[in-house]
């Protein structure tokens, strides 16, 4: 079933911890950027018939049932939450269109909120009387601890040995920023404001005075490497996506149902997949996402208007692009996530919106573009749309 279309999409800026948003709830930061998608393109909230949000950092709960609730959903609307980390957002888009394949649903509001500054404490209980509770950052993503490298180190690791320099890395955090920077007037009507978060805060303009501040933050273990040359491959501060707190929503439909309501369909949804990888090269998998998208929608990297990869990482960004044969002009022409910041559960659908805003306002018709993400544990996510 190829027939969901989307009505609308819409996204908050992306804030860093302790910024705008750092006070603010999951469903508090969701609950507007949902309300302003059906304000903007007049979709009627009685016609929304389930809400699904990822989310990664909440700890349990069901923020996508306080979502529907605190943004004015009938009590009877269902809402379903999705935690697949990073893939989340993305994730829960695909679930969304698989409710509308299987005639469950006729309009579905999904994508993906966190709200990173506001995430509990983790602690795993003790296991005897008299033992403490062991606090933690970060949970397993694979059983076997020699198969879950930190995201820090597997990006480090691959940088070594792909042979990407921290110069490469670093000059292409460079030009994100500049692009990101460039394009603030462009994107600001894809972001909803809440309170004072109108535009996203990280991207600045970079020279070689920030570069020479920034400190190493992720070196290859591989001691059979002289350490000079894993400095060399080295992961700085500059060239990972910050810890950040937003939102992203799409409203996906039939056919069908945006003609009995009289609304338009700005773009179909061609191929929405979900993937697993190697654990021990997460930040790969989405390079698996994205091929996999396009063998399901039967096109080729030369038929896409515009490709758009959440980046935690400047080397994934380099590593994605020689992958798809993409020149870098091609990726995320905008600025990506390395830039703009990383709330987990939504930058997936993130992705999608900024991928879906330049299109709109860019792309001719039948145009196709990607979006892609890929999560800790080896877990990929790609979607693709067309323009109608």
């Amino acid at each position: 079933m190829n027939d969901a279309v989307i009505l609308g999409w819409g996204r908050s800026a992306v804030t860093p911890l302790g910024g705008a948003l750092s006070q603010l709830q999951p469903h508090e930061i969701a609950a507007p950027v949902v309300q302003g998608i059906l304000q903007r393109f007049g979709i009627p909230l009685n016609a929304i018939d389930a809400v699904i949000a990822g989310n990664a950092m909440g700890a349990g709960g069901n923020p996508a049932r306080m979502l529907a609730l605190a943004a004015g959903f009938d009590d009877r609307t269902p809402a379903l939450s999705v935690d697949s980390q990073c893939c989340a957002g993305l994730d829960a888009i695909a679930l969304a269109h698989g409710m509308l394949a299987s005639g469950n649903a006729d309009v579905v509001i999904a994508g993906g909120v966190e709200a990173w500054s506001r995430a509990p404490i983790r602690q795993h209980r003790p296991r005897h009387a008299g033992e403490a509770a062991t606090i933690y950052d970060s949970p397993a993503f694979a059983p076997d601890p020699a198969r879950d490298p930190g995201m820090l180190l597997a990006a480090a690791r691959h940088a070594l040995k792909a042979g990407i320099t921290r110069e490469q890395q670093e000059a292409w955090t460079v030009q994100s920023h500049a692009r990101a920077v460039a394009a603030r007037t462009h994107i600001r009507d894809e972001i909803i404001a809440i309170g004072a978060a109108t535009q996203d805060s990280y991207p600045r303009a970079l020279d070689q005075r920030h570069l020479a501040r920034m400190p190493v933050v992720a070196l290859s273990d591989d001691d059979s490497v002289d350490e000079a040359i894993r400095q060399r491959h080295a992961i700085s501060r500059i060239a990972v996506s910050p810890s950040a707190d937003g939102a992203a929503f799409v409203a996906i439909a039939t056919r069908a149902a945006a003609r009995r309501l009289n609304l338009h369909p700005h773009f179909a949804w061609r191929a929405g997949v979900s993937v697993g990888a190697l654990p021990e090269t997460p930040m790969l998998a989405a390079i698996d996402a994205a091929q996999a998208a396009l063998a399901r929608s039967a096109n080729g990297i030369d038929d896409l208007w515009g490709v758009e990869l959440h980046d935690a990482f400047a080397a994934q960004a380099i590593a994605f692009c020689e992958a798809l044969a993409l020149t870098p002009a091609q990726l995320n022409r905008h600025g990506g996530g390395v830039v703009r910041g990383h709330p987990i559960g939504a930058s997936g659908a993130i992705s999608l919106v900024r991928l879906l805003a330049d299109m709109q306002l860019q792309a001719p018709h039948g145009a196709l573009g990607l979006a892609a993400i890929a999560a800790a544990g080896g877990l990929g996510a790609a979607a693709v749309v067309e323009r109608c």
